[in-house]
């Protein structure tokens, strides 16, 4: 795709860091339009995220965590960063396995999108979780405060993007979901 219309295409020629915080790095850009034109931007690099759906006897596992952008907590699917190196799935099982105490005897990827293609450089990829076994507590981050919870379907289909479930992430990754489910 990113040489048909070479006509839309802007070509990057420099990145300077304007700031690195622990979950990404703002830079500013400067590309050329199609045009030939020069200017600026702000990227942001971020390290890719895992998010799981994991159903059991029609019900989704849920996290309710702080979410301080939002101000507020937020009810959303497990899942957290990939570390660098880490392979997509490996690293959505550890987040489902640290986050709820439950194993998937199948992981299914059913996509991968960019969050803000504006902005964002990262990618989400979403996994279906099946055949789930609970192995023992959770295994948080020193820096997560979260309950897991098991919640009706129907529930998080009727309240997703309301603001109990605030995040558009999770409504994309809601969406694969229904496509994986429905083929």
């Amino acid at each position: 795709m990113k040489n048909e219309n070479k006509n839309l295409a802007w070509k990057e020629v420099g990145k300077k860091e304007i700031l690195k915080t622990v979950v990404m790095t703002v830079n500013e850009t400067t590309s050329i339009s199609p045009e030939g034109d020069q200017a600026h931007f702000v990227v942001m690099d971020a390290p890719d995220w895992a998010i799981v759906i994991a159903e059991k006897n029609d019900k989704f596992l849920m996290v309710k965590q702080w979410r301080h952008g939002e101000d507020s907590l937020s009810i959303e699917f497990p899942g957290g960063v990939i570390e660098e190196g880490e392979d997509p799935a490996v690293a959505a099982a550890r987040e489902l396995k640290e986050e709820t105490g439950f194993t998937a005897g199948k992981l299914t990827c059913i996509g991968k999108m960019n969050p803000n293609p504006a902005l964002f450089r990262n990618h989400i990829h979403v996994f279906a979780a099946e055949d789930l076994t609970q192995t023992g507590t959770q295994n948080l981050d020193s820096d997560e405060f979260l309950e897991y919870f098991e919640i009706p379907k129907a529930e998080v289909y009727e309240k997703m993007g309301s603001p109990e479930y605030p995040h558009a992430l999770m409504v994309s990754a809601l969406f694969r979901y229904k496509i994986h489910v429905d083929k």
